[in-house]
This record gives structure tokens, C-alpha cells and sequence, in this order.
């Protein structure tokens, strides 16, 4: 009897979807979602967390004129503090796939966990530097959040958004200290909590 030899992978588009502003303290958390084109292929994809900010801008403009479609979505902080990070960020990243012009047949998503989707998909830890359509993906994401966190340092120039990124650095802190939390600061983080309750 012949042995007939099964096929699980459906040929198709693959999505590559990743996050970025889990931990910052402010801001919200932004998710791309990315179909790359084989026939176009973008040389020095990677964990955007390994790239200088500059070659990320490059990618990220190689990335939105080479790709088959880029899907941008993002929680904001009051949806972060009401549902908290991690459903926020899953928000995040079904927005981004629902903003794909074409509809993949597999997503890949970085870490150890999947949004809830209506396509097939997968979670591949370490997939911002294992899979191609990810690192696009963490990419596209990173510079989306940073631009963000120029727009909130021009409009709270005290807390230095435009070097921190929003992170809980010894500057933000000192910041928070002084100033109390802004609009843009997730309340239901701690030190945030902490930085309010200790100005009131």
C-alpha cells in the first residue's frame, strides 16, 4: 500500500504580527501585522530591539514599499488600564489583522500567546528574530510607537518621552516624582499609582 504523505501547510499568505510598548509606564501599545512578497525580498530584517533607531527607519520605509500589505493597530491607555496590558495588547494585534488589505491564510505572532482570530494561526517565541514577516512586523510597530512618543514629548516636554520611550528609567521617575502622572500615563501600572497617590 502506497504511503500517501499529509500536507498540513496550506499555501498562501502568511502574516508576520508583533507588539511594542508592553512595559512602558505611558503611551499606548501598538501591534503591526505584515504579508511580505516573496518576489520582493527586504535585506536585513531583524528584532527591531537589535537595530539602530536609524536603520529601523530605513526598514521601515523598505518595509512599507516592498510588502504585500502592513496592518497597524494599537489599544490605547485607557483601554490598557481597563482591560490591563495583556488584553490590550491582544486588542492591539487583532486590529492590526483586521487592517490587512488581503486576508492571510496563517498568522505568525512573536511570543507565547494568540489573540483570538478568525484565520489560523501560531504562536513562535523568539519570532522577531526566527521568522521574516515578524522581525517586518516589530519593525513597522517600533517606529509607529516611537513617532507616537515624539507627538507625547511635544506635548509634555517635562517627563522626556522623546528619550525614554516611556520606559520607567530613573529620568521618568524623577519625572513622575515631580510632575505627577500626564493624560498619556497608564494609572493601573504601579509605579504610576505609586507616582499620584505620592503627589496627592
Amino acid at each position: 500500500m502506497q504511503q500517501v504523505a499529509l500536507v498540513w501547510e496550506v499555501p498562501g499568505l502568511v502574516a508576520g504580527v508583533d507588539e511594542a510598548g508592553r512595559g512602558p509606564l505611558a503611551g499606548p501599545v501598538v501591534a503591526a501585522a505584515v504579508i511580505l512578497d516573496d518576489a520582493n525580498p527586504i535585506k536585513g530584517l531583524a528584532d527591531s530591539k537589535k537595530l539602530t533607531a536609524l536603520r529601523r527607519e530605513k526598514l521601515y520605509d523598505e518595509i512599507r514599499a516592498k510588502a504585500l500589505c502592513v496592518g497597524v493597530g494599537q489599544a490605547s491607555v485607557e483601554e490598557i488600564d481597563r482591560l490591563n496590558i495583556l488584553q490590550a495588547t491582544m486588542l492591539a494585534m487583532q486590529r492590526a489583522v483586521a487592517g490587512l488589505r488581503l486576508k492571510p491564510v496563517k498568522v505568525l505572532v512573536d511570543g507565547n500567546r494568540i489573540p483570538t482570530l478568525d484565520v489560523l494561526a501560531e504562536a513562535i517565541v523568539q519570532g522577531d528574530a526566527k521568522v521574516q514577516a515578524i522581525s517586518a512586523a516589530s519593525i513597522i510597530a517600533k517606529v509607529t510607537r516611537d513617532r507616537q512618543c515624539s507627538d507625547m514629548h511635544a506635548q509634555y516636554p517635562e517627563y522626556g518621552f522623546d528619550g525614554h520611550k516611556g520606559y520607567g528609567t530613573a529620568v521618568h521617575m524623577a519625572a513622575l516624582k515631580t510632575h505627577g502622572a500626564s493624560p498619556v500615563h497608564r494609572r493601573s501600572f504601579a509605579p504610576v499609582r505609586a507616582a499620584i497617590e505620592g503627589a496627592a
